[in-house]
């Protein structure tokens, strides 16, 4: 600041017959300076600071009402975005129902099933064992028919003739084929 006083105060001895001068005094001048330079700064500043006001308020304008927009679109997407959750919901409780009631079903379908296999492996253990007891009839009756047989062979070769004891056994061998063949 001590330069620029300078500066004005070696500008003093320029002046010329006390019409034109410079003021050194800067209290003095200081408010002047001001006063002048607001003065052309709010008359040729006026129309550009209005029309800055008036482009920042169209701005923040447009902003206001882009940014309802955006609010009018995200509410939207809300409205839209809570119909279809529930209609998810509702979906859900569905799908959860038919799927409790698949299981119900499944599970008697299950338990069914499995009764009748149960009933069908009851059903072959009868037959199995009537089948085997069936066998072991034949098979003992077969050993007594064979003991039978060997007892009454022995019996008759002790007591009968050479000529008795071939058609006896020509008798029995007869019956015997018919016999084996009625069982096969």
């Amino acid at each position: 600041m001590k330069n620029v006083t300078d500066s004005f105060v070696s500008l003093d001895h320029w002046t010329s017959a006390g019409s034109f001068g410079f003021n050194t005094d800067i209290l003095a001048t200081n408010p002047i300076n001001l006063s002048v330079v607001l003065g052309v700064l709010i008359f040729f500043g006026k129309g550009v600071l209005s029309d800055l006001l008036d482009n920042r308020k169209q701005r923040i304008l447009n902003t206001i009402r882009n940014s309802e927009e955006l609010r009018g679109g995200a509410i939207e997407q809300l409205e839209k975005a809570r119909v279809r959750l529930r209609k998810v919901e509702m979906e859900a409780d569905q799908f959860r129902v038919n799927g409790y009631s698949e299981i119900e079903r499944e599970k008697l379908n299950f338990i069914n099933s499995t009764y009748k296999t149960l009933e069908q492996l009851e059903n072959y253990k009868n037959e199995t064992i009537l089948f085997e007891q069936q066998r072991a009839i034949n098979q003992v009756r077969q050993r007594v028919f064979q003991q039978a047989l060997q007892g009454a062979m022995g019996a008759l070769n002790s007591c009968l003739s050479n000529e008795l004891h071939l058609r006896t056994i020509n008798a029995n061998i007869a019956m015997f084929d018919t016999m084996k063949e009625i069982t096969d």
